[in-house]
């Protein structure tokens, strides 16, 4: 048997490692999160592609298209639009909504909970795991994905797990986890 097929290890004790990313590539996302986007996109379709269309088509019947800059403007513009009604359409298209109120009450970390935990250093953190198209960092918001909020999946209240990173393995401790109530009104942020 060739060497390349054989498992050497340098040390009695295993790195831990981060939970394997999901199979299927689900698109999960809470229910306030897949009506921001869809807004987005009929805003988009309605609203503003119409009016760049109206731009475009009166710059156009002004004669010399190549030194025109509300025609060179308003084509690249609708492309950008385009572009990202495309994209909004095949997300919305493969989202998976999942209404993490059904959580409530428990300890245990899903999706769409906002978990707080303390890490090796004391420093006490709290964030609310969410989709990849509606998470937003600098709302203490992150992805289902994101290495932080796969080593926290499924822990309760209490337990602690590791996260690796570039400088070493950290120890988080779950401190509190929090659902939303059944039938409350999502935060608009």
């Amino acid at each position: 048997m060739s060497k390349a097929f054989t498992k050497e290890s340098d040390s009695d004790e295993d790195e831990p490692v981060l939970p394997p990313l999901p199979a299927g590539g689900k698109n999960y996302i809470t229910p306030a999160g897949y009506a921001r986007l869809r807004d987005e996109l009929l805003d988009l379709m309605d609203v503003e592609r119409p009016k760049i269309v109206d731009v475009v088509h009166w710059a156009a019947s002004n004669g010399d298209r190549s030194e025109n800059g509300d025609y060179l403007y308003g084509k690249k513009r609708l492309r950008e639009i385009d572009r990202r009604i495309r994209f909004l359409t095949q997300r919305l298209e493969i989202a998976d909504i999942t209404e993490p109120s059904v959580h409530y009450g428990k300890d245990q970390v899903f999706f769409g909970c906002t978990v707080a935990y303390e890490d090796d250093e004391g420093t006490e953190r709290s964030i609310t795991i969410l989709g990849i198209d509606e998470a937003d960092t600098l709302a203490g918001q992150v992805s289902w994905v994101s290495p932080v909020a796969r080593a926290l999946l499924k822990a309760r209240v209490g337990d602690e797990v590791s996260l690796p990173t570039p400088d070493g393995v950290r120890v988080l401790s779950v401190l509190r986890v929090d659902y939303p109530e059944p039938g409350s009104k999502p935060d608009p942020s």
